[in-house]
């Protein structure tokens, strides 16, 4: 049986650049193995899988890596809801149409602006509240990512696990230059994860360009160009951390240039009494391929 499905890339508005996304619109008759066995096909870090809503939202969404399904991840939701707006799936859109979609995290509320109809840009509110977590050495995480200790500040924050519905250990850089030299070190990695589960490393510095922080994300196996949940995270924490703030924060990311995939992230939190109430994440996406995959 032939299932459509689309590419996307997500936050960007460029072909090539941005995180690939594989989206299938009308997954319903696939069991969980024949989703695991499509995401391997695709390879892309996510690719989602769309049903008929259960708990009278918009639609049930399935996110699986090639390894195993996500409760919740970023770009995926951008890409996908961008994917349903530009081929119809949502009917007839204003500039601002609100949906839900329904994941293992929770419900993942999302608006899509859009100009003459043609869906522009989507932001998502993550479905947890922000939570830190456990912190790491300053020197193991230094080595994970081939630094020195130095090169890692612990001006605002220790190397620290943040999660707003996916968890990230964030690592704050001195400067753009040991931002451009981190390189995974797979020893460094699997110290860190030693008796824990795996490790995502969100290491980013802050900017003073076009751009208020540039970051990278570094798995064990590689490295992500564009990452919506760990980016609404950070936001998350450092609104929390800023001793001064109060309301919306909100914060233009650069991520995936050293790949050669050059992604730009909206994050925005939003702190009441001392209080992170809500994070959001918004990006632009293109569109990129569309075909038929063949399932037995």
């Amino acid at each position: 049986m032939g299932y459509r499905y689309y590419i996307c890339d997500v936050f960007t508005d460029r072909r090539f650049g941005g995180n690939p996304l594989a989206v299938l619109p009308s997954a319903s008759g696939l069991g969980d193995a024949q989703m695991l066995q499509i995401a391997r096909e695709f390879n892309f870090s996510e690719t989602t899988f769309v049903l008929p809503a259960e708990q009278g939202h918009t639609r049930k969404v399935r996110i699986f890596c090639p390894t195993a399904e996500l409760p919740f991840a970023g770009h995926p939701n951008i890409g996908t809801a961008f994917v349903l707006a530009a081929t119809g799936e949502l009917g007839e859109l204003g500039p601002s149409t609100r949906i839900v979609f329904e994941e293992l995290a929770g419900p993942v509320p999302i608006r899509i602006e859009a100009a003459a109809g043609a869906p522009t840009r989507c932001e998502l509110t993550a479905p947890e509240p922000l939570s830190l977590g456990a912190s790491y050495p300053a020197d193991a995480v230094a080595r994970a990512l081939s630094l020195t200790p130095a090169e890692v500040s612990v001006a605002t924050h220790p190397p620290q696990i943040a999660s707003v519905g996916l968890p990230f250990l964030f690592v704050e850089l001195t400067g753009r230059p040991a931002l451009a030299r981190a390189r995974i070190d797979p020893a460094g990695f699997d110290a860190l994860e030693a008796g824990g589960p795996e490790l995502a490393i969100h290491a980013y510095v802050r900017s003073a360009d076009d751009f208020d922080v540039r970051a990278r994300v570094f798995v064990p196996v590689g490295e992500d160009p564009a990452t919506g949940s760990a980016n609404c995270a950070l936001a998350g924490m450092l609104t929390l951390l800023d001793p001064l703030s109060d309301g919306e924060l909100r914060w233009r990311i650069a991520q995936g240039v050293e790949m050669g995939r050059p992604s730009t992230l909206h994050a925005c939190a939003e702190k009441r009494d001392g209080r992170i109430v809500s994070t959001r994440i918004a990006g632009a996406s293109v569109m990129v391929s569309e075909g038929t995959i063949e399932v037995d």
